[in-house]
């Protein structure tokens, strides 16, 4: 993929991380320590912060969030080292990517729609479980048998590869390999990880019904495109990975290093999340909603909680980041 594919790295000391949004309403306390968390993992590696804006699904989207947010990381002094991006002026390299993999044999149209893939696992015995879709059973993945494509889904049934992923990105040291049809990768906090694509989530959505592009083709084109070397995010997006991996072997761009940090909960035991009620950060007092992200991150509080500046405050945060994660991927 010419356009997306970055540069290799010049050496050890090389990084580029991001904080992604999405511009579905204002920052909560859940989305602050995936903020923070990206932020501080730059900083201790000597490195740029960027920020993206995940605005490919447009219907979720609130007019003006995009700016609210940029303003809200402003005022918790997480100012990105580049202007930022928006993911809804990018169609045309998500365009790119999509007719690439179609050539390589590794997307087909699907005719399907939710009522097809349920009734189908329905037949199978298989019921939906809360809060996880089903795996897409492939109905078309050999022919539309006369339907119409309403969307394009990602081979992963058929890209089975035997032998060690090549560690032409950034996660060299990472354990990734595809063995038994099951991918194996590190992640840096919560260790070794593994799924089977194919069976837990079946072949999956790249391009929408609705004329959408998914989540998954984007990111993995614009981490790519940005020479993302790591990505710091929340733990509720760690079983995304696998299937961005493929993608990027796919497309033949690096695997960036992941590290997916904790969630912050509600009393309901959930996820915090905007869909659930995740009420906007009150930042009357920056430093102490972002003291208490860092207490979510698991790093000690601020030696003198009442005389700190925000700047002392980072300070204190990026060198206790360091120590508790090495300073190295």
């Amino acid at each position: 993929m010419t356009e997306s594919a970055a540069p290799e790295p010049s050496g050890a000391a090389r990084y580029i991380g991001r904080f992604a949004p999405s511009p579905t309403g204002p920052l909560h306390a859940g989305s602050l320590v995936a903020a923070l968390a990206s932020w501080l993992d730059a900083r201790a590696h000597g490195g740029q912060w960027l920020v993206r804006i995940e605005d490919v699904d447009t219907p979720r989207c609130v007019p003006g969030a995009d700016q609210f947010i940029l303003q809200q990381l402003a005022t918790c002094g997480l100012v990105p080292d580049a202007p930022p991006e928006w993911q809804s002026a990018r169609s045309a390299h998500y365009q790119r990517a999509l007719d690439q993999l179609v050539a390589q044999g590794h997307a087909y149209p699907c005719a399907c729609s939710r009522k097809d893939i349920e009734d189908a696992q329905a037949a199978l015995g298989h019921a939906r479980e809360r809060h996880a879709a089903l795996p897409y059973p492939g109905t078309c993945r050999h022919g539309l048998r006369g339907r119409t494509g309403r969307s394009w889904r990602f081979n992963a049934t058929d890209f089975k590869q035997k032998q060690a992923l090549p560690p032409d990105g950034y996660a060299s040291s990472a354990i990734n390999s595809i063995a038994n049809n099951t991918l194996h990768w590190h992640d840096r906090r919560l260790g070794l990880q593994q799924q089977d694509v194919a069976r837990s989530v079946g072949d999956f959505v790249l391009h929408r019904a609705d004329g959408l592009w998914a989540y998954q083709l984007a990111v993995v084109v614009d981490d790519a495109a940005q020479g993302i070397t790591d990505v710091v995010r929340g733990e509720d997006l760690a079983d995304n990975t696998p299937r961005q991996i493929l993608l990027q072997q796919a497309l033949g761009v690096p695997t960036p290093r992941y590290l997916h940090t904790p969630l912050v909960c509600g009393a309901n035991g959930e996820k915090l999340s905007k869909q659930n009620g995740a009420r906007a950060l009150d930042l009357a007092d920056p430093l102490q909603a972002l003291s208490q992200a860092a207490l979510v991150l698991g790093l000690p509080a601020l030696e003198h909680p009442h005389n700190n500046h925000l700047g002392d405050a980072q300070t204190q945060w990026v060198a206790a980041w360091r120590r508790h994660y090495n300073g190295s991927p």
